[in-house]
């Protein structure tokens, strides 16, 4: 079986039906997604592997350590329309949670088996990846970034989206400074719920644009 359609099939058993994920996520179409720092360890290197399973490289015999995480979401526009064709980008730390990124300092072990980015193009609005659920780190001596994925979303006609996802429940959501700066509305935009399943767990991220236009 290609890698390709073995992905496939492993998220599509991991969601279960995209109709119950849209449900436990809350379809509504709620507010215009905040965007929030991009950090300092966007991918320095743009031509490694990036495709949407971070869980095996080409190649690799083993798997990237931690808990699978099969995500789907909808890139949508200001109306809740599906945007076809816009570039989804996403980049995390591994299970220890460590970047890799010669600017990521922390004390921590790198998994040589985890792929740390991936990027696809939405059809009809959709995207999905399989990844893992990245350890948390401090920021400062004083502050524990809870785990959570970065994600750079461009379309025409739109300035690019940098945003953050965060995994509902985490017991260090409510001291995160970053989130700190959200309203309500905006906080329920990017904490997704995760559900519980024998292979991992999945989650259904919308993401929806604002009017913004392109800088020129």
């Amino acid at each position: 079986m290609k890698r390709r359609d073995a992905l496939g099939k492993g998220i599509v058993a991991g969601m279960g039906t995209l109709a119950g994920a849209r449900a436990l996520a809350n379809q509504t179409c709620g507010a215009v997604t905040p965007p929030q720092t991009e950090g300092p360890f966007y991918p320095e290197d743009l031509s490694r592997e990036s495709d949407r399973d971070l869980t095996v490289l080409e190649g690799r015999q083993t798997e990237a350590l931690g808990r699978r995480v099969f995500l789907t979401g909808e890139v949508l526009d200001r109306d809740c329309n599906p945007v076809s064709g816009a570039l989804v980008e996403i980049w995390q730390a591994c299970e220890s949670g460590k970047y890799d990124h010669p600017a990521d300092t922390f004390d921590a072990p790198l998994d040589p088996n985890f792929q740390y980015w991936g990027r696809t193009t939405t059809r009809e609005g959709h995207f999905s990846f399989k990844t893992i659920k990245p350890g948390s780190y401090p920021a400062t001596s004083t502050w524990l970034r809870p785990p959570h994925i970065h994600f750079k979303i461009s379309a025409p006609g739109v300035r690019t989206l940098t945003t953050q996802m965060y995994f509902e429940g985490d017991e260090l959501i409510e001291s995160d400074r970053i989130l700190a700066n959200l309203t309500e509305e905006e906080r329920r935009a990017v904490i997704v719920p995760v559900v519980e399943n024998g292979d991992g767990i999945s989650m259904h991220f919308v993401i929806r644009l604002g009017d913004i236009p392109e800088l020129t």
